[in-house]
Parts: C-alpha cells; structure tokens; sequence
C-alpha cells in the first residue's frame, strides 16, 4: 500500500498545483491504494480553491447502449418488454456510475461533491468550483460545448491520468462536436420527470473512442515531454501519470480527428470504449 503523503508528493512532482482544476481518470489497481486515499490525496495537493471532476457515466437506463444489447441478448420479446418496464431511471442523486471505477464512485458520493444532470454522461465534482462546472449540462448534449467538458476547456483545467492511458481520455470526445460534418446518432433512455419514469429520444454525435489511442500517442509525440512540453509524466504511487490541460488536447484531437477519420465512418461500436452509450 502507499501511503498517502507519498501520494501527494507524486502529485507535485508531477505539477499538480494548488487551486487547479482535475479532470481525473484512474486505475486503482495500479495506484496500489484505496479510492479514500487518492481523493484526499487529491484534494490535499489541490488546497481549499482546487477542484477534482471525474466522469459518472450510466448506461443502465438506456435501450440504445451496448449494456442493454448485451443484458437482452438471449431474452425473448416479452422478457425484454418487461426488462425495458423494470429498468431504472437515472436520478443523480442516487444513480450509480457504471465502469467508470471506484475513485468516479467515491467522488460522487462524497460529502459535498455535485453532480451534473446528464442521464447518461454525468459527472461529478468536489471543491471550489464544482457546481460551476457541472451546472446546467444539456441533455441533448453528451460530451460538447453545453457539458462540463465545454467549462473545463474554458476554465483551462487539466488533465490528470493515474495508471491509464488515452484510450480513457473523455476530454477528447469534446473535439467529436467540433470536426465538421460529425456523424449523429439517435439515443434514448429513462428519466425521472415529477417522480414518474419518462423516455426521452434525442440526436447527438456518434462518440467514438476506438482511436483514441492513436490519438494520444499522436499528441504525446507533438508535445513530447520534456522542456516546454504540455505533457507532464511521472509516477504517483506505483502508477504511471500523465497531466496535460484540457485545452491543448482538445485543439490537437480536432485537427488530428478532421486529419485521421473519414466522415460518417466509425470503428466497430462493440470494441469500443464508449460502449456504454453504442
């Protein structure tokens, strides 16, 4: 196990800097400690004006993600009508996240932490900024402009990655909205309107993450780090890190997207890692 000072002091090494803005994804698993740990660890280096977002997606409400095509799989039609009867609406108070790891649910449920109000792409905050930064997130609007991802652009926060790489990067979903001519896809899914279970149908990007990979490696070797780079590699605790802002990320992915992926053509959704949405 690490302890947890020797966490916050691979935090600043890394650049973590006191009243600075998280986007964090992180593997538990290679970190080598316990979610309790990395968020004090977090909200330690951050100080009182920082702030840790993680995303709390859902996929457990909807009949258009890979979650319900794999879970009806093998059901017959009325099976499926009643799964479809059954199935939870999303209530962001008490809406577990799916798949997106225990630190995602310790955030969300820790004392204070707001969450925003997307049924399917939420996420949650902790400090100063938070209820700034998941207000009013449309729900037509998964990832772009009228999400968190939208105000943590425009509040220049930073990206910070604990034991996993680009293929978890969800600020670059924001550049999806940005490359002209993006495909659009149909989704629906379970709310909650007046206490009473509602469907709601709406179009947005087709999200896509299958390249991500290539896409970091790609913006990686553009700012390799070292002198002047935006890229910030280290090790906190047994876990590989890397912190970037936001911004320059998703500049690049727009070009490198418009560059690298043909119009209206998308990887193999079962493969993806935006499954819960596909």
């Amino acid at each position: 196990m690490t302890d947890d000072r020797s966490l916050v002091e691979g935090l600043e090494r890394l650049g973590v800097r006191p009243g600075a803005t998280l986007l964090v994804h992180a593997s538990l698993r290679r970190l080598g400690t316990a979610p309790d740990a990395v968020l004090a660890a977090l909200l330690d280096a951050l100080g009182p004006e920082g702030t840790v977002v993680v995303p709390t997606f859902t996929a457990g409400n909807s009949d258009t993600s890979r979650a319900y095509r794999e879970a009806t799989r093998h059901m017959t039609r009325r099976q499926r009508h009643a799964y479809l009867a059954e199935m939870p609406a999303f209530d962001p108070a008490v809406t577990p996240s799916e798949d997106m790891g225990r630190l995602a649910e310790t955030v969300r449920c820790a004392q204070g932490a707001v969450r925003s109000g997307h049924p399917q792409t939420s996420f949650a905050a902790l400090g100063a900024r938070a209820a700034e930064l998941v207000a009013g997130h449309d729900e037509t609007c998964h990832l772009g402009p009228r999400s968190p991802l939208g105000r943590l652009y425009d509040t220049r926060a930073q990206v910070l990655f604990l034991g996993v790489g680009y293929e978890s990067c969800s600020a670059f979903h924001l550049a999806e909205y940005r490359v002209d001519g993006a495909p659009r896809k149909e989704y629906r899914c379970v709310v909650l309107r007046d206490g009473a279970r509602h469907w709601m149908a709406y179009k947005d990007v087709d999200l896509d993450d299958e390249d991500f990979g290539a896409l970091g490696e790609a913006f990686e070797a553009r700012h390799a780090p070292g002198a002047g780079s935006v890229v910030c590699r280290g090790q906190v605790g047994y876990a590989d890190a890397r912190l970037f802002p936001v911004r320059e990320a998703v500049d690049f992915a727009v070009t490198w997207l418009a560059g690298n992926r043909p119009l209206g053509i998308h990887t193999d959704p079962s493969q993806n890692a935006a499954r819960f949405l596909h």
